[in-house]
């Protein structure tokens, strides 16, 4: 319990922003995880699933919810995996 009005309500901010940032976390990894299977498969929507995934994790990124290397970094695994199946 904080014994501060100001903790209190840095602690509210933090369980809202948690619980907003989770579930796009949450989506982001499994559009990705969609899009891997996609290009494991050879499917024909696969570069349809790789760019729906890059625009997630640009918008997770620019939102501070994934770090924006760690976006790009996946973000070009998923397009140099695409690439080699074509």
């Amino acid at each position: 319990m904080s014994n501060h009005p100001s903790a209190a309500k840095r602690n509210r901010q933090r369980i809202t922003r948690t619980t907003r940032n989770r579930s796009v976390r949450s989506s982001v990894r499994t559009v990705v995880k969609q899009a891997r299977a996609a290009i494991a498969a050879g499917d024909g929507q696969a570069a349809l699933h790789v760019k729906k995934a890059i625009s997630l994790l640009a918008a997770a990124a620019s939102k501070g919810i994934l770090h924006k290397k760690a976006a790009a970094r996946t973000t070009s695994r998923i397009q140099a995996a695409l690439s080699k199946l074509a």
